[in-house]
């Protein structure tokens, strides 16, 4: 018997010599190459085959007995106590899981998945490699020693105080909005946001708007939730008010996503007063405000809602970076409560310790002077991009006019699938502007995201594409 048990103990690469040892008497268990009622080696005798500790095998023996593996008899021996059913592997592979609508919902959008480093053209990722990592680390250490085992704990479930009452201040000051650091709930991400405005506002067949064409997260979010998406025009001035009602208007008024239009002014008091006439809800995803270019933005609509009506998002995934894994709500006092206590049923709360860095990193100024160093090197990485397009790629592609953002959308008259999917197999990463339509026209285009890309590289990204659209064109 103590031959085998060899072969098996010996396979065993990780953990110490008792763990191994369990390891590997629950596997002969488990595989049935020992039974129950079979009698196992004496300790003295198996630790001599294994050439380990007889106290070592004593104590595993021990343990497995704890587990109900084995049965120990004062005088008799110890004997293997439990037979494992047989598997059933054959009957595993007809029974595939079986989701519920909701699962079923979320397994159709796809997913979402961010290539851990930004390829030409991956969208919506920050240059990492500027960022300020001394200053960070430092923070880090003094943030750390000042909180000790405080940092440690469980949090607020609507965040860090001190880093609610620094994105307050700071939405004041550069965003125009009205709000006090009680109304700022942190969460992990924009998306953990829709979905948890989803849930708490949506009941299966509810109508929802959204842009048309839109972020997909949002939609994805809604659906998920049962509501009746759909889809509200885009034109020049922003999404077009429509007529009619809707449980809630999902919008991105100060950089649509994806074209870029900002919403005109009166397009905002009209989309404010019909939410207060059907007693609605605007969500505003204000999710690159800090990257505009060529104007001032736009204060955000938050600012101008007199009837406490807007929902406003944000992240720092875009202005610091992706895996601090922090985002905001800004919400009417009328909600704070009711909202912090379904964020607490989601997961709890957000780290404490990113929060006490990141309200530092604010605090301390280091926020304002990173966004200032990012708005240029953007700028000048969009407008390298824009004149590639000018020089080499004009004849294929046209770009829609944006004055900021982490990335340039552009209509292409081609196979826009069939481009994609050429061109992944080159390493060159194309996000397809037609499935963010959800009817029936749409427009072929990517959209092109360049802020993570330094000029040569911006450079080569299009060195590629060219060969390509030359090549299938």
């Amino acid at each position: 018997m103590s031959s085998p048990l060899l072969q098996l103990f010996q396979h065993q690469a990780s953990g110490g010599v008792r763990e191994r040892l369990c390891t590997t008497l629950r596997l002969a268990i488990n595989r049935h190459h020992l039974h129950a009622g079979q009698q196992l080696p004496s300790s003295r005798q198996l630790a001599q085959d294994l050439r380990i500790s007889r106290v070592t095998v004593e104590a595993a023996y021990g343990q497995l007995e704890s587990e109900g593996y084995l049965r120990r008899e004062i005088g008799r021996g110890t004997f293997v106590a439990i037979t494992i059913p047989a598997g059933t592997a054959s009957a595993a592979r007809v029974q595939p899981a079986r989701f519920s609508a909701r699962g079923q919902q979320v397994l159709a959008s796809g997913g979402c998945q961010d290539p851990p480093f930004p390829h030409a053209f991956a969208a919506g990722s920050p240059e990492l490699r500027a960022f300020p990592h001394d200053s960070w680390r430092r923070l880090s250490s003094s943030v750390q020693r000042s909180l000790g085992s405080a940092a440690m704990g469980y949090g607020d479930p609507c965040g860090y105080l001190p880093l609610r009452s620094a994105i307050a201040d700071y939405l004041a000051l550069s965003r125009g909005m009205q709000c006090q650091p009680e109304q700022v709930i942190i969460l992990t991400s924009s998306q953990q946001a829709l979905q948890l405005l989803a849930m708490m506002f949506v009941d299966p067949g509810d109508d929802v708007w959204i842009e048309e064409p839109g972020y997909p997260g949002a939609r994805n979010a809604l659906l998920a939730a049962g509501a009746k998406v759909h889809g509200i025009t885009v034109d020049a001035e922003g999404a077009v008010p429509g007529h009619g009602s809707a449980k809630l208007m999902y919008l991105t008024p100060s950089h649509h996503y994806p074209t870029g239009v900002t919403l005109s002014l009166p397009r905002r008091l009209a989309w404010l007063a019909w939410a207060q006439r059907n007693q609605s809800w605007l969500i505003e995803d204000d999710y690159d405000s800090e990257f505009h270019y060529d104007e001032r933005p736009i204060p955000a609509l938050q600012g101008l809602d007199r009837h406490q009506r807007v929902i406003t998002l944000g992240t720092f995934s875009k202005s610091l970076f992706p895996s601090l894994r922090l985002a905001w709500m800004v919400v009417p006092p009328a909600l704070t409560a009711p909202l912090g206590q379904a964020r607490s049923v989601l997961d709890g709360h957000s780290a404490l310790l990113p929060q006490a860095i990141t309200a530092a990193f604010l605090h301390q100024g280091h926020f304002a002077t990173h966004l200032r160093l990012m708005r240029q090197l953007y700028h000048s990485r969009r407008d390298r991009l824009l004149e590639q397009i000018a020089q080499r790629l004009s004849p294929w592609i046209t770009p829609i006019a944006s004055g900021g953002g982490l990335q340039l959308t552009v209509t292409v008259e081609q196979d826009e699938a069939h481009l994609t999917a050429l061109a992944a197999q080159q390493g060159l990463l194309l996000p397809r502007l037609s499935p963010l339509y959800a009817g029936s026209a749409s427009q072929q285009g990517w959209i092109l995201g360049f802020a993570a890309l330094t000029p040569d590289e911006i450079v080569a990204g299009c060195d590629k594409l060219l060969r390509l659209l030359q090549r299938e064109g």
